[in-house]
């Protein structure tokens, strides 16, 4: 009897999720809504690059949107994954202070 080689069947590609999930809150193109994305985004490819997703909300198309995370000002920085959420507030112009706050860097003693 030949033996022949049974390949596995396939599994369906399940949807890698990135290692760092970040929404940030935004009430339209103001300049620290423009700013909090543009430093979030350099801070992103500095220190989480290829393992972070960035998703947009503007409170100005969607307001419902903030109640899930309870926004109460903008803009808002949150760290959905990994746990805990963390919130940000601000134009996430202060380097360490938004590392430290996400958990990306130890608070320096």
């Amino acid at each position: 009897m030949k033996g022949r080689v049974v390949s596995e069947p396939e599994q369906p590609a399940q949807a890698q999720r990135p290692e760092w999930q970040l929404r940030l809150y935004v009430a339209g193109a103001t300049a620290k809504s423009v700013a909090a994305l543009a430093n979030l985004r350099r801070l992103c490819e500095t220190h989480l690059a290829g393992r972070y997703e960035i998703e947009v909300i503007d409170l100005l198309v969607n307001p419902k949107l903030a109640a899930g995370d309870q926004i109460l000002a903008v803009p808002t920085l949150v760290r959905k994954f990994p746990e805990p959420i963390r919130k940000i507030i601000g134009d996430l112009s202060n380097e360490e202070r938004v590392l430290v706050g996400l958990d990306v860097k130890a608070v320096a003693r």
